[in-house]
């Protein structure tokens, strides 16, 4: 589970004292005045202010997934915050990051932080434009949205992971802000093509349909739209437990059962609301009055769809209701509490003038953001708001004759190839671009490479021989070290044990299967015996012997080998020489070639060329075991050509 945001912990909203973990599907926003200023608890409370009055032409009319865009005062340090669930619909993070884009251009004196369960997603939406040292683990308090861009504070200026107070003092400084931090011309870029639709694209995720709803639910949707974002999460959410409440749909049908009259009107959603309503089949409660016939297509629609609305209503309700959601005491009694504990009042007597000044200023400030605020409560604590809208003296009769809008076209829920594929080719294209580019700045440096450093590759031949002889045992090879030993080996002892070995398995040998277990024995016998003599000076006759058994051995192989096409496979010393001699006969060829030795130094280079030029430039054997030896091939020039 992702790691809880700080401004969860250290911000308390002043409507509820109830904090909770966010879930994995929530943004994160933090907006700081410049250090700097120094700014008041009241001055905080009119950025406050400002910044709703600037955002509201934006979000008035927006219907949000689960709750609303909101700010909160957070006294250390001096800043706003705020967090947002956007559930499955991606589109309110994004519309997010927008309005916090629109507050840093009209505040030039602010710097914004923004994330969610990802992390620092500005910066992977960003990836292919990046500097190479900006990860994870090396963006911690660098990343910041302000005046408009997005700034990255380089390593040159903080070496060291900064702490959101030196990133904030480092911005605010006119000798670095906007010329240092500003990050790269592809970034910006990049962002501003993603936000380049907004605020169109919000007013486009909008989708409005026709629904056909009980008169209890009509009401609800008429005095508050926007708590059909909660009747959406009731139903998609639902379980077994919740599924209960709709089959008796005690608050919303009463008494009235089977036989309420369902009243046609139009909802606002979102177009992932509408998604979650569509997409899933659910069959409507027996206590819940019959829909239109199937025939009838278009009112048979409508009125399944108000039938989803209208139980997830009851779910939730019910819901909220049993988890106590509705919170005791006066809003602005919460409100005054946390003015008290953030020092507001400064230590002043209640009743005195000056008190009585901040707190005037405090009401008036409460009045002005509650106006804003209302919608994130409310949908919180939906339950006490339905009670008064359920108690209005409203009918049937009063949605009737009512000139209502057709319902949006939604073939964009089933013929959305054309979007994800252009989104898909975009993102390809970047990729595709990103490529190019690395690997033209590769073949430059490989360029710059080739003209000042020569690779020598007699290294290779050199190293594998030093790996070979030096560290090599019946469990394996390893790579050789300073630290290493260098592999006790016994030539002579190993050279008497293989011809005592091939004279006993040699052709004049015709023994029988017993003969064979005798000398099994006998060979028992023979290693412990020579266990007294490993000091032993070797004699002349050991050597000789040695001499004759290599020569035999040699011989024995040649011949085996000679009916085979592996000696092609090598390259001889004179190979090239032999090759332009053009007036020899065959013969002579086919004599020059078995007299001629193999270089096993050129071959054993050129099988790792060929090996390493396979790979084309992704990990395999040769690359691994060069590199543990502490060589680096250069890249394989003639790719591509």
């Amino acid at each position: 589970m992702a790691e809880q945001h700080p401004s969860a912990t250290t911000s308390t909203n002043i409507f509820s004292q109830k904090n909770s973990r966010p879930s994995d599907d929530t943004v994160f926003f933090s907006i700081y005045p410049d250090i700097s200023l120094n700014p008041t608890t009241t001055q905080i409370q009119s950025l406050h202010l400002q910044i709703l009055q600037t955002l509201t032409p934006f979000t008035s009319n927006y219907i949000w997934q689960h709750e609303p865009f909101t700010l909160t005062p957070t006294p250390t340090p001096p800043h706003l915050s705020g967090k947002l669930r956007y559930g499955d619909n991606l589109e309110d993070e994004w519309f997010v990051v927008f309005l916090l884009f629109e507050t840093s251009k009209h505040f030039p004196n602010l710097s914004i932080q923004v994330n969610d369960s990802d992390g620092e997603f500005l910066l992977i939406e960003t990836a292919f434009h990046l500097p190479n040292w900006v990860n994870p683990e090396t963006s911690t308090n660098r990343v910041f949205i302000r005046g408009g861009s997005l700034h990255i504070i380089p390593k040159s200026l903080v070496p060291d992971t900064p702490s959101i107070h030196e990133s904030l003092i480092l911005l605010s400084r006119p000798d670095i802000n906007c010329v240092k931090t500003r990050a790269p011309e592809g970034v910006q870029r990049q962002l501003k093509n993603r936000l380049k639709e907004y605020p169109n694209r919000a007013e486009k995720n909008v989708h409005k349909v026709r629904v056909r709803v009980p008169v209890s639910v009509a009401k609800v949707l008429k005095h508050e739209p926007c708590l059909i974002s909660l009747a959406v999460e009731g139903f998609y959410d639902r379980d077994i437990d919740t599924m209960k409440f709709a089959a008796k749909m005690e608050r919303f049908l009463g008494n009235g059962g089977s036989g309420e009259e369902l009243v046609q009107v139009v909802v606002r959603m979102s177009r992932a609301m509408y998604a979650q309503l569509v997409q899933q089949t659910f069959q409507a409660p027996k206590c819940y009055p019959a829909l239109p016939p199937r025939s009838d297509v278009g009112a048979y629609m409508e009125a399944e769809l108000g039938m989803k609305i209208a139980c997830g209503f009851e779910m939730i309700y019910q819901l909220k209701k049993r988890q106590g959601m509705e919170g005791k005491g006066s809003t602005s009694d919460a409100f005054r509490q946390s003015l008290e504990r953030s020092g507001y009042f400064e230590g002043l007597l209640p009743g005195s003038k000056e008190y009585k000044r901040l707190m005037q200023n405090a009401e008036v400030y409460y009045k002005n953001s509650s106006l804003h605020a209302r919608e994130s409560a409310m949908l919180s604590a939906p339950v006490r708001r339905i009670d008064e809208i359920l108690a209005l003296p409203e009918s049937a009769d009063d949605f009737k004759d009512q000139e209502l809008p057709p319902s949006d076209d939604d073939s964009w829920l089933y013929g959305g190839d054309e979007e994800l594929n252009a989104a898909l080719q975009e993102r390809q294209n970047e990729m595709e671009l990103y490529n190019s580019k690395k690997k033209q700045k590769s073949k430059e440096q490989d360029g710059h490479s080739n003209g000042s450093d020569n690779f020598d590759l007699k290294d290779i031949s050199k190293s594998m021989q030093a790996f070979v002889t030096k560290v090599a045992s019946y469990q394996g090879a390893e790579v050789p070290e300073d630290s290493v030993k260098d592999v006790d080996f016994d030539v002579d002892r190993f050279m008497k044990d293989m011809e005592s070995f091939v004279r006993r398995q040699g052709p004049e040998d015709t023994g029988s299967d017993v003969d064979i277990e005798e000398e099994s024995s006998s060979d028992m016998e023979f290693d412990e015996s020579e266990d007294e003599d490993d000091f032993a000076e070797p004699s002349d006759d050991n050597y000789e012997g040695g001499a004759t058994f290599m020569h035999s051995y040699s011989d024995a192989l040649n011949e085996e080998l000679k009916g085979s096409t592996l000696s092609n496979t090598f390259v001889r010393a004179n190979e090239q020489y032999i090759k332009k001699s053009e007036g020899t006969s065959n013969a002579t060829e086919s004599m020059e070639e078995e007299f001629t030795p193999v270089d096993v130094d050129f071959n054993l280079v050129k099988n790792f060329l060929d090996s390493f030029s396979s790979q084309e430039g992704l990990p395999g054997p040769a690359s691994n075991l060069l590199g543990l030896m502490g060589l680096q091939l250069p890249p394989d020039a003639s790719k591509g050509k």
